[in-house]
């Protein structure tokens, strides 16, 4: 068991919408399929994990953002974490095994 707890996140109703206005391809994100789970610190309870997410929101939302629409500016502005919350549903998990016997590297870094 590592040290950290997760995050799935998945998109609501204005996610679907914003990315709907997009074009007009009628392609949008498949809510039911494969969502991306984000490390967090550890925590002891939803309350804990939800101060957690309440600091670091803006990471997951440009990501999600960007895993559909790279341009920058057409992401909605002022993105509060209220808004986040009208944005996408998210689920805690507390326990994450590491069944690997190798390190844990970031793609981006290595």
């Amino acid at each position: 068991m590592i040290n950290r707890g997760s995050i799935i996140v998945r998109p609501k109703q204005p996610y679907m919408d914003w990315a709907a206005q997009l074009d007009d391809s009628e392609i949008l994100p498949d809510i039911e399929g494969e969502q991306t789970i984000y490390l967090i610190p550890d925590f002891d309870d939803d309350i804990e994990a939800t101060e957690i997410l309440a600091k670091c929101f803006d990471i997951i939302f440009e990501a999600e953002l960007n895993g559909w629409h790279t341009d920058e500016s057409a992401w909605p502005k002022n993105r509060t974490f209220a808004m986040f919350r009208e944005w996408f549903d998210f689920k805690f998990h507390s326990v994450v095994e590491d069944l690997c016997d190798y390190d844990i590297t970031d793609d981006e870094y290595a």
